[in-house]
């Protein structure tokens, strides 16, 4: 019998993938000593585990409150439909379109226009880095001289959540950024109540649902949550669908072709390479999965990459295909994606059609503006990440195309 994996391993961050397959096939619910939690990777399992009723977010009271304060991530029943009735319309429908996807579109062109003329790029330090975080900068309607600040305190409080080893500096630097993001946005709340604008901080102040409104601490605690859930999604999603598309040239010459292939580009990359490869829940009661039975009590950590390689739901899934039969890319970014790396059920990612508008926009902008597109010499691909992962850079050479409107 193969040993377990340990998911902490130097070997197991350089590349996961093969260990999900023996973690599939012999430890389907497996005790992990250094996390103090069951290791969860089938689809089966996982699917079933977003949708479970004795399965609850009660991980986040010590995963995210403390850095983020209480959000909209632990909310049940009526308390969480309220709050994602006042969210969702934000980032969906008319509003996601009329306002949103034309601030996207100026700041993608507009960053892509600093480093055109250069013909090359690492995408990663010069575009998809800032790219989301400067969308919602620009979105809350606050200077973008502040996107390097916002960048740290993402960076900080991103570090304190995925930090499953405990690492005390790594708490303490996401503590001071919640302190200091806390510091800094709650006169700009106020101000907004007082003089409302025509932004995204305006309307989660002003919109209600079902009599409930946002209290100032809610507002800032979902701006830290967008900050981070967005900004790192989105950041690593970019440079992964770029690169699993030159990796398959023919299928990047399709999506060259067709801009309405982006959207199934994005959600293959989800499900194949998925910048969240880990979710944790939290088990109220006895909970059994095809492997095995977890007690009440217990921390799950739910394996996105693996479950989303499971060939018991996808054929061949490890080949990138953005026309596989087995996913319905019609539904890829909602409640009844076949791919996990969104979660499932009621506890779905509030932000899924905003990250799609966002990849969207940027990949279509970055398409326009580059032709032949290439690694740069000697480029040698590097992915690391257990809780979240994604190239550490994507160093390309590319042909300006010189009818391109930055900006």
């Amino acid at each position: 019998m193969t040993d377990a994996p340990d998911i902490l391993s130097p070997e197991y961050d350089a590349d996961p993938y093969p260990f999900y397959k023996v973690l599939r096939d012999e430890f389907p619910v497996m005790w992990h000593e250094g996390t103090q939690a069951f290791v969860i990777s089938r689809y089966e399992d996982v699917a079933g585990a977003f949708r479970n009723p004795q399965i609850s977010s009660r991980n986040y009271e010590w995963q995210t409150e403390p850095v983020h304060g209480r959000t909209i991530l632990q909310m049940e029943g009526k308390e969480h439909s309220s709050y994602r009735g006042i969210v969702n319309p934000i980032f969906r429908g008319s509003y996601l379109e009329q306002s949103i996807v034309p601030a996207i579109t100026t700041a993608a062109r507009q960053q892509i226009g600093e480093f055109l003329a250069d013909g090359e790029v690492d995408l990663c330090k010069r575009f998809s880095t800032y790219y989301p975080i400067g969308v919602i900068v620009q979105l809350l309607d606050l200077p973008m001289e502040d996107v390097p600040q916002f960048y740290e305190w993402y960076t900080m409080i991103m570090d304190f959540v995925s930090n499953i080893t405990g690492d005390e500096e790594k708490n303490r630097r996401g503590m001071a950024a919640r302190v200091e993001m806390g510091e800094y946005l709650m006169p700009k709340i106020a101000e907004r109540r007082a003089n409302p604008g025509d932004d995204l901080l305006t309307a989660m102040v002003t919109k209600e649902f079902d009599g409930v409104q946002m209290s100032d601490d809610d507002i800032r605690g979902f701006c830290s949550l967008l900050l981070t859930a967005g900004g790192e999604t989105t950041e690593k999603a970019i440079t992964l669908t770029m690169r699993n598309l030159l990796d398959n040239p023919e299928q990047m010459a399709e999506v060259r072709a067709d801009r309405q292939l982006i959207g199934p580009a994005f959600a293959e990359t989800l499900r194949f390479t998925g910048p969240v490869q880990m979710i944790m829940r939290h088990t109220d009661e006895d909970v059994e999965f095809s492997g095995g039975t977890v007690a009440a009590g217990h921390t799950l950590e739910l394996l996105l990459g693996a479950a989303n390689r499971d060939p018991e739901a996808f054929d061949e899934p490890d080949r990138f295909n953005i026309h596989r039969s087995d996913m319905e890319f019609d539904k890829a970014f909602t409640a009844a994606a076949d791919h996990t790396a969104f979660a499932l059920g009621r506890h779905f990612c509030v932000g899924s059609m905003l990250a799609r508008a966002e990849l969207t926009v940027a990949m279509d902008a970055l398409l326009d503006a580059m032709d032949d597109i290439a690694y740069a010499d000697g480029y040698e691909q590097e992915e690391t990440g257990v809780y979240t992962r994604g190239l550490t850079s994507l160093p390309l050479t590319f042909t300006p195309n010189p009818d391109f409107v930055a900006g």
